[in-house]
């Protein structure tokens, strides 16, 4: 396995949840992070508990936003290894349920918010030669299920969005990965199809198993390339 120390990762919806999780998990293997998120007291935060870490208040609709990620990244540790574009939400509800503005913003940042930050890395991994794209999608993007029909569209997206890059980009030696966990014990959809007491929320999968798997993604060695890893927690029968 590779190692990550020295290695500089960005990382978006980091202020909590699979995003933070990472964050953790990739410092502690020795890689400097940037994280990137709405929420700049959550990024302050965390940051205070990790140390040497970047942070940038964006929102990953806006590609100014990601373009200034990236940026900061060369401008705190000079480089850029990795991309972890992990930012999203969801509602649920059936197809006539949520409101024009819920699934307007559901598209806007799970598909929009997976293109924006990638097209501001290639460029910089194109000059190294080499870099990671891991895309943290979810198992609705192999399978879709009721009550999630425009959510799990959104994760079809990113699934095929990385399978064509991965045919855009290997070439170049940048590895397209993406992550696709069953339910998780975030604050993702809370007040909007979850809530902190529902049932099942303990048997889910913890963020930092997501974490996990995007820190053995990025140091799997320079030969080889994952393309998809789907996971469910041990509870979870489909």
């Amino acid at each position: 396995m590779e190692d990550l120390e020295g290695k500089v990762v960005a990382v978006t919806g980091a202020s909590a949840g699979i995003g933070a999780a990472t964050a953790r998990a990739l410092t502690a293997e020795g890689a400097s992070v940037v994280l990137g998120a709405r929420r700049q007291e959550r990024l302050t935060e965390l940051a205070d508990e990790l140390g040497d870490v970047a942070t940038v208040e964006m929102d990953v609709r806006d590609p100014a936003a990601s373009a200034a990620l990236v940026d900061t990244s060369f401008e705190r540790f000079g480089r850029l290894d990795a991309i972890v574009v992990n930012a999203g939400i969801g509602k649920y509800g059936g197809i006539m349920d949520l409101e024009d503005d819920d699934l307007r913003d559901m598209v806007d940042t799970n598909v929009n918010g997976t293109i924006w930050p990638i097209r501001a890395a290639v460029p910089r991994f194109l000059d190294a030669g080499a870099g990671d794209i891991v895309i943290v999608s979810s198992v609705a993007g192999l399978r879709g299920a009721g009550n999630e029909a425009v959510y799990a569209a959104t994760k079809f997206a990113q699934v095929g969005l990385a399978g064509a890059l991965d045919r855009e980009l290997r070439e170049h030696d940048i590895r397209v990965s993406t992550i696709c966990p069953g339910g998780t014990a975030t604050e993702f959809a809370m007040g909007a199809g979850r809530t902190p007491d529902m049932p099942g929320l303990a048997d889910m999968l913890r963020p930092e198993d997501v974490a996990t798997a995007i820190v053995t993604v990025l140091r799997q060695p320079r030969t080889m390339r994952t393309l998809v890893w789907s996971m469910r927690s041990i509870h979870e029968a489909d």
